[in-house]
């Protein structure tokens, strides 16, 4: 067994998406000759927890050492699970963290990240280092490492550190530290994976010295296991049920959804009384205020937070699996994790999105009906045609090929080899 040091703030019993790429990759990595020590949080307060996910790792005896810093989920972690902010709130906040922390509120931790990383290298034989942003304080700090050790180095982009869309820059200086810091960490680094092709193409168009073999595209995935042995929730209806499962942040809403079955509901009334849409996550009162505004009660139903299995058997219990991308800067690299879920779940997926990332992937799932993000008179065409196509029994079916590339162990074997040829190139 070769030994990879994981480093990954967000990681269960966490829960949400952003757990579950690099839970997954740890889940798998034994199966192909690597044994994973992870170095993640200890107690923080946080907006989801799933002991569940936790279980799957502490089964298999994967080796999970804990730290706490002064980050504000830490210094915060009596709170325990706290709720969600309004997403006006939770936009000014994010924009006085920003203004303040340089390159994220999680410096702190990375810095505790890299002294026991150290510590351990110290010890033991590592034979990769493997280390997941955001935080990118995290690349920064690991990067160092290379100074005293001569261990191979991947950072793993699940998005995109300088220009992403959720950068925010109040002067040139901030934005021009955030540059120089990412060059610097990836001079650092042996190799980089990345979730999309379009975070590729950004990381060589702004690093030159990165070659096009220094950067791999692993996308995000499903876990076969987590749909396995998951009976789907027997309708009660013959209704048409769109479901989305995930929350709504920066770049996504249900608004534009929401206004088109409103439409439907005055215009076509016996399509939208035999239809009904379900959202399985965190939802801004926001939006709840809006389902009533609009009369949408006998609809929309919302359902919260729900553990990682739970929301699988949502999702495979449905027709159609919705999601939406907003028109916005520097959104063609944005993949939700759950484009991939919903292929694992081999359903159709109907999608409001512009050019990029994620309608790429759908275009090679062929399996799904899109339209534009804001266009309420064609996301409600787009149903009434979802709808015909449900009751005639033409719904489409994916690319069995297609699903099968995107499964988390298959995922997580390229990236063994990612670590193998970097070893072999070492010696």
């Amino acid at each position: 067994m070769f030994n990879a040091l994981i480093i990954a703030y967000y990681f269960p019993p966490m829960g949400l998406s952003g757990v579950q790429r690099t839970l997954k990759f740890v889940k798998y990595m034994p199966d192909f000759g690597w044994n994973p020590t992870v170095i993640t949080t200890g107690k923080t307060a946080y907006f989801a927890y799933d002991e569940n996910m936790l279980r799957e790792i502490t089964e298999r005896k994967i080796n999970i050492i804990r730290t706490e810093a002064l980050d504000p989920n830490t210094v915060l972690k009596k709170i325990g699970t706290s709720k969600a902010p309004r997403e006006s709130v939770r936009k000014v906040l994010n924009k006085i963290s920003q203004t303040i922390f340089i390159p994220d509120n999680k410096k702190s931790w990375s810095k505790k990240a890299f002294q026991i990383a150290g510590e351990l290298l110290e010890e033991k034989k590592f034979d990769a280092v493997f280390v997941t942003g955001p935080p990118f304080s995290a690349f920064s700090e690991i990067a160092k490492l290379k100074e005293k050790f001569d261990v191979p180095i991947v950072f793993d982009y699940r998005d995109l550190w300088y220009e992403s869309y959720f950068a925010f820059y109040p002067t040139k200086a901030h934005k021009f530290m955030h540059y120089k810091l990412e060059y610097a960490a990836l001079k650092g680094a042996d190799k980089v994976t990345v979730t999309n092709r379009k975070i590729k193409e950004k990381l060589l168009k702004d690093f030159p010295f990165l070659r096009h073999e220094d950067v791999i595209i692993i996308r995000h995935g499903y876990d076969k296991e987590d749909f396995e042995n998951n009976a789907p929730i027997k309708k009660e209806n013959n209704k048409l049920l769109i479901t989305h499962s995930g929350n709504f942040i920066e770049y996504t809403t249900p608004e534009f959804i929401f206004k088109a079955l409103r439409r439907l509901v005055l215009e076509n009334p016996d399509i939208a009384a035999d239809i009904e849409f379900h959202l399985v996550g965190i939802v801004d009162r926001t939006y709840v205020k809006m389902i009533r505004k609009l009369g949408l009660q006998t609809i929309v139903k919302v359902y919260g937070y729900l553990e990682h299995k739970e929301a699988v058997r949502k999702i495979i219990s449905s027709d159609i699996l919705w999601f939406m991308i907003g028109k916005r800067k520097n959104i063609d690299s944005i993949l939700p994790g759950k484009v991939l879920e919903y292929v694992g779940a081999r359903k159709p997926v109907f999608a409001n999105l512009p050019e990029g990332a994620a309608k790429i992937v759908l275009d090679e799932y062929e399996a799904a009906y899109l339209t534009s993000p804001d266009d309420i008179n064609e996301i409600k065409g787009k149903i009434i045609e979802i709808y015909k196509d449900y009751k005639a029994g033409k719904l489409p079916v994916p690319k069995d090929e297609f699903v099968e590339r995107h499964e988390r162990k298959s995922l997580t074997e390229e990236l063994t080899k990612v670590f193998q040829f970097l070893l072999v190139n070492k010696e």
